[in-house]
């Protein structure tokens, strides 16, 4: 099912002008407005992907038909197995590295507002696909922040913003995760590097030096940052996050199977307060990108990123055509 409020689904379904190299019952392929090269194309899915599963068709008769009439789809459609989402092939290769340790590192909770009459379709599909999920909160309509604390959830993804900000608020990293059409995404992926990036100012560290920015301007930030270079950063939402990542990597000999990367738009002279406060942290990035204004879609497409978490929808946007892509709705964000 399409989604009225993604822009690629518009595009793939002809309601937005493109320039069509190709096009089937599937796919539509299209001239990119912002190429990385020339003749650069974007292959769009016709097929709105969300999440875990694709339960558009679901959430369409729930936000607008209400809680009853979604139960009884579900219950009419119980045995038929869901289609993987778009966050489906990060979910499998984080279970994954369950399998390489006498001790589970990884759980993956299910968390909705609807009915618990979802869990035996979503539970069919888990087994289906041979996800190792055992967990769910199904609330019914309420609130799900006050479960993330009762089940020691370290990263929250949502498509509702509401949720976010509430998770956000508590203290817990989460983003609202992009459901739009991925070039060239294939759920069903195997990863054998999970591929995690993440921007600096108001993801993992706080936003008080990006107020400075947007207060004054470029000048002033960068001879604030230059001035304060060896006072470490205030942690922001996704830095015990990164933390968590890191004692994990320690934990395994030789190649890890997580790989960052930190995507910025600061640049130098503002790069060494970074780098000395996540060498204060005792964290290590794997790759650190210091753009001082080059779009990131590229970059994030080169790394290869399987979630890439940033505050700003002007880098989120873009790069959710290219990687998976969720936004940190922290604050007063645009």
């Amino acid at each position: 099912m399409r989604d009225d409020n993604c822009i690629f689904c518009k595009i793939a379904a002809g309601e937005i002008p493109s320039a069509t190299l190709y096009e089937d019952d599937d796919f539509r392929v299209i001239l990119d407005l912002g190429p990385a090269s020339k003749g650069h194309a974007l292959i769009l899915p016709k097929e709105h992907y969300r999440n875990l599963f694709d339960l558009d068709d679901e959430n369409y008769i729930y936000e607008t038909k209400g809680l009853q009439a979604y139960s009884e789809y579900q219950l009419a459609h119980e045995q038929e197995i869901l289609k993987p989402g778009s966050g489906f092939a990060l979910v499998k290769a984080l279970l994954k590295l369950n399998e390489s340790s006498k001790k589970r590192r990884v759980e993956v909770l299910i968390m909705s507002r609807n009915s618990a009459d979802t869990s035996l379709r979503i539970f069919t599909s888990i087994a289906h696909y041979g996800l190792d999920i055992t967990r769910a909160v199904l609330s019914g309509g309420g609130p799900l922040t006050g479960y993330l604390k009762a089940f020691g959830v370290d990263l929250f993804l949502s498509a509702n913003e509401e949720d976010v900000r509430s998770a956000l608020a508590a203290g817990f990293a989460a983003g609202r995760i992009y459901t739009n059409a991925i070039e060239g995404y294939d759920p069903l992926q195997d990863i054998a590097q999970i591929r995690i990036a993440f921007d600096g100012d108001a993801v993992l560290f706080s936003d008080a030096s990006e107020q400075i920015f947007q207060k004054d301007g470029l000048e002033a930030f960068a001879e604030h940052e230059k001035a304060c270079a060896r006072q470490v950063l205030p942690e922001g939402p996704f830095a015990q996050f990164l933390k968590t990542i890191a004692a994990l990597q320690k934990e395994f000999e030789g190649h890890a199977p997580i790989r960052t990367a930190l995507v910025t738009a600061r640049n130098a002279p503002a790069h060494e307060r970074v780098i000395r406060t996540l060498r204060a942290w005792d964290v290590r990035i794997d790759e650190a990108f210091f753009l001082g204004g080059i779009t990131k879609r590229e970059v994030l497409k080169a790394f290869g990123a399987h979630i890439f978490f940033d505050d700003q929808s002007s880098h989120t946007t873009p790069a959710s055509s290219v990687v998976p892509s969720a936004q940190v709705v922290y604050g007063d964000v645009k």
